[in-house]
């Protein structure tokens, strides 16, 4: 019988997926910065706490990395190093915006 998988193992697996892995440490870039208003996007920081988009802290610089992987379609090793360092805690919005038996399923592959 195979074992449960539990919201704490998808969020460690998403969380380490985030931090180590550039093709979802980039999409989840992206992803999130779709959620910042069309306001936070044109200035760049955000000013609403809507517990979604970027922190306050986080906001001008993962907006200005989102804008550059969009237009040019890459980051620098140093960006994506400073990508990694920051991503992970986004994790929840991650996990609510994805599909959860993808998820699963991942976590289920990863576990063998």
């Amino acid at each position: 019988m195979s074992k449960k998988i539990t919201k704490g193992a998808i969020a460690e697996f998403v969380r380490e997926q985030l931090k180590t892995n550039d093709k979802w440490a980039k999409a989840a870039l992206l992803k999130i910065y779709e959620y910042q208003t069309e306001d936070e996007k044109a200035c760049g920081y955000t000013h609403k706490y809507n517990n979604v988009g970027f922190s306050g802290a986080d906001s001008e610089f993962m907006s200005s990395l989102a804008v550059q992987l969009q237009r040019k379609g890459w980051l620098s090793p140093k960006q994506m190093m400073y990508l990694h360092k920051r991503i992970h805690k986004y994790t929840r919005q991650i996990i609510e915006v994805s599909d959860p038996k993808k998820l699963e399923t991942l976590v289920a592959k990863s576990r063998k």
